[in-house]
């Protein structure tokens, strides 16, 4: 089958999920204002001919000729054609229609919208669990032969050999019964069942029909008087979850050696709550906390990624978790401290998330873009822990927007701006520390003290509010982000007149005290 574009898919998922059985029944919709106001010099695109028409909406993929079709009852009509719907079926399945004849008993249009159910739901299996009973439940004998019909397109089917009733064999996969005398011959038992393997079965249709399409068209005879209900009912189960299954059978249905290295990796110098991932593979596991772990795992689960499309989103995911696996190895080979390790691995992904967002919400992300561009953002990180020069530093800078914008950019212009930060700082901690202000900082406020030194990041919630550390933070921001001297001028200031006022405090304190006797 061919692969659907990446570019539209997820939407034609969103629009079959709402169509049903009636879905070749027109729009009731009154298009006889619009026709009414035609004339012989309207040129709009209502008042084109049908063949003009199809000229131009062979130009369209699915999602837009359903879009288009949803407007009126005309464009409907003309978007129902079946040459516009055969075209996407050969280009989606890879396999040709034929409509001479009346060969194919139903619309392209309602043959495209079963089949693209089907195989969504087929290609997935492995990790739909309400599909697999479906198919599974009646294991060793046969599903039940509405599933079956649909099993006959398929080549490999997941299923062991079945025994099936030469009738019903006849009937569901149109083989005749002079095709399978030597299965006649080997029967040991009296009974009218002949075991097949699932192959076996698809060859000897494709014998007997002459191609795939005649497959295809013999299939969809026989499911033409159908409501589809089940079918349906499924695909839209599986529009609404496809992402959780498929991210928790990514992650609890690895082999048993890659299984635990992927645990490690998933968890390694990750901050996580360990009550909730004792249960990781049980029944009773939080996999959504599990995705909220990563930014890259929460976007999948929101089908964020890959346009939306999941099988290609879950292979970018694998690809991140791969380089992580990569970086890991390379940083515990350094000489390198256990706080250093982590905070480089830490940035190193923060910066490679931040830097191919918006490309793995487009397409499909390899292992080695990843490492690419993982390799330019390690170095960056290397570089901002030498300007640091010791992990307080590091620490104290990691929340500045220059230190994010350098990772992303690797701009020295905002290295600059990060030491310009830690020489300020430190400007500040020595002008407190002179000998002149000793008087000052023992009269401060140990709030307003400890906002002082060198190692004291400012958060953003400190900044807001009218009591005096949120007004003396302010001023520190505004100083250390833009080095204007006024801003130094006035803290100084402020700290200077906070001192004097405590001073007063305490000497009001002391003249209203009554002298023991």
């Amino acid at each position: 089958m061919a692969d659907f574009s990446a570019t539209w898919e997820r939407e034609l998922l969103e629009q079959f999920s709402c169509l049903t059985a009636a879905t070749d029944e027109e729009p009731h919709l009154n298009t006889a204002d619009i026709t009414s106001e035609s004339s012989d010099k309207a040129t709009g695109l209502l008042h084109l001919s049908d063949e003009v028409l199809l000229v131009i909406l062979r130009n369209l993929d699915p999602v837009s000729l359903l879009r288009l079709g949803s407007t009126c009852s005309l464009l409907f009509r003309v978007c129902s054609c079946n040459s516009l719907w055969t075209t996407h079926f050969q280009d989606s399945f890879g396999v040709s229609l034929s409509y001479t004849q009346a060969r194919c008993p139903v619309t392209a249009k309602t043959a495209f919208r079963l089949v693209f159910m089907w195989r969504s739901l087929f290609r997935n299996i492995h990790c739909n669990r309400a599909f697999q009973e479906k198919l599974f439940v009646e294991i060793p004998l046969a599903p039940h032969k509405y599933w079956i019909q649909w099993l006959v397109l398929e080549e490999n089917v997941p299923l062991p050999s079945v025994r099936l009733p030469c009738s019903d064999v006849e009937k569901l996969w149109g083989i005749t019964a002079d095709l399978f005398q030597e299965k006649f011959q080997e029967k040991t038992e009296d009974c009218d069942t002949l075991k097949f393997e699932w192959r076996e079965l698809y060859h000897l249709a494709l014998t007997h029909h002459g191609s795939v399409s005649l497959v295809f068209q013999h299939v969809l005879s026989q499911n033409q008087n159908s409501e589809h209900i089940e079918l349906e009912s499924m695909y839209h189960q599986y529009v609404q979850c496809r992402f959780q299954w498929l991210f928790t059978y990514w992650l609890f249905r690895q082999p048993a050696p890659y299984n635990k290295q992927l645990r490690s990796i998933f968890l390694q110098w990750k901050k996580h709550s360990k009550r909730k991932v004792a249960t990781w593979g049980e029944t009773l596991c939080d996999v959504r906390y599990l995705a909220s772990l990563h930014p890259i795992t929460k976007d999948y689960w929101r089908g964020r990624l890959a346009r939306g499309d999941e099988s290609l989103g879950i292979q970018t995911v694998r690809n991140y978790f791969s380089m992580c696996k990569s970086l890991m190895a390379w940083i515990l080979g350094r000489d390198w401290g256990r706080l250093k390790r982590r905070k480089v691995y830490e940035d190193t992904l923060e910066g490679v998330y931040l830097l191919l967002r918006r490309e793995m919400q487009e397409t499909l992300i390899e292992h080695e873009r990843f490492w690419q561009v993982a390799k330019v953002q390690m170095t960056r990180v290397c570089t901002l822990e030498e300007t640091a020069a010791n992990y307080v530093n590091w620490k104290m800078i990691e929340s500045l927007p220059y230190y994010k914008l350098y990772l992303v950019s690797g701009n020295s212009v905002y290295l600059d701006h990060v030491q310009g930060f830690l020489r300020r700082k430190k400007l500040i901690r020595n002008w407190i520390y002179l000998e002149e202000n000793s008087w000052a900082r023992q009269l401060l406020p140990e709030s307003l003290y400890t906002l002082l030194e060198f190692d004291t990041k400012i958060s953003q919630e400190s900044l807001h509010g009218d009591c005096l550390t949120a007004q003396l933070s302010r001023l520190m921001w505004l100083y250390l982000n833009s080095g204007q001297e006024l801003y130094l001028q006035a803290l100084k200031g402020m700290v200077l007149q906070c001192a004097q006022d405590c001073l007063g405090h305490l000497n009001t304190l002391q003249a209203c005290q009554v002298p023991v006797a």
